[in-house]
């Protein structure tokens, strides 16, 4: 991954962040573009939209928030068919290649790559009904397509495409213990709940085994967006109801201590109130501040 800065391109064809978005960065080969379905047909009168390429769909179906991941030798062709195929998608991001450099195995091989980034992620479910296969390449391929991922996973948030964002931190490894700030904890005897996080790099990361409330209790909150989070991460799998509690199965980073502990507890919560240093009585704000005037 990038240990420096990035420097992005974009640029608001129609002059709003609402419309197409063309997005590009220096000693990279890649294009992106972003629409909306209501601006499709300008998408595709477009030259890029000829290219060969990916494409990936995200919306609302009737069941919650949806994404779809695909390749064609010719996206125009292919996103006329989804048009009507699809009605559930509100937005679309075409990836192509400078010159049209990308060829059908080229693109198969992204496809495949970024179906299996977005099972692991599992941060939206997936409308692809099989999962592709990786098809057979040259090894200088293989390189030249996962240095092109690398730089795709990282620009595609800028889009505001979350997609493949992973919020698990499975590989919480001694030697990223060994630069941790603070341990905090979350402890409810009567209701069962025990949860232990770790303050990192600006994040909050709920550890494994921690122990939550298994259901959103937050009243008339259900669909807030910690309380959708609640379920995401239910649906997800992240969360796994066993007996009367929800059980983490994998270390989460959550963005704010609030978003975390009301998970946790599954209502709306102050977080900087309710996280403890572990072992004490300090609250995340009393630790937040003395870290301020150090």
């Amino acid at each position: 991954m990038y240990k420096r800065g990035l420097a992005l391109q974009l640029l608001y064809v129609d002059g709003s962040s609402q419309g197409l978005v063309s997005l590009t960065t220096m000693n990279w080969t890649g294009h992106l573009l972003k629409f909306p379905r209501t601006q499709l047909i300008e998408a595709l009168a477009r030259s890029e939209s000829s290219y060969t390429g990916i494409y990936i769909l995200t919306g609302e179906s009737d069941s919650g928030d949806l994404a779809y991941i695909g390749e064609a030798e010719n996206l125009k062709h292919r996103m006329r068919t989804h048009d009507q195929q699809k009605p559930w998608w509100n937005q679309a991001v075409f990836v192509t290649s400078d010159a049209n450099k990308l060829n059908k195995a080229h693109a198969k091989y992204l496809e495949a790559r970024l179906v299996e980034e977005a099972l692991e992620a599992k941060r939206l479910p997936l409308e692809n009904t099989t999962r592709p296969k990786r098809p057979s390449l040259s090894e200088a391929d293989i390189v030249t397509l996962e240095d092109f991922l690398e730089t795709l996973l990282i620009v595609l948030p800028a889009l505001g495409v979350d997609v493949f964002v992973k919020n698990t931190r499975s590989n919480l490894t001694d030697e990223i213990k060994s630069r941790i700030s603070q341990e905090f904890e979350i402890h409810h005897i009567q209701q069962g709940i025990k949860a232990q996080a770790i303050w990192q790099s600006g994040e909050l990361i709920v550890k494994k085994g921690s122990l939550a409330r298994p259901e959103w209790i937050g009243a008339g909150s259900q669909d807030s967006s910690y309380g959708k989070l609640h379920q995401e991460l239910l649906r997800s799998g992240i969360l796994q109801v066993q007996g009367d509690l929800a059980v983490f199965t994998d270390n989460y980073a959550f963005k704010s201590p609030s978003a975390a502990s009301a998970v946790v507890m599954g209502r709306p919560s102050n977080g900087t109130m309710d996280w403890k240093v572990k072992g004490s009585k300090q609250t995340y704000k009393d630790w937040e501040q003395s870290q301020l005037k150090k």
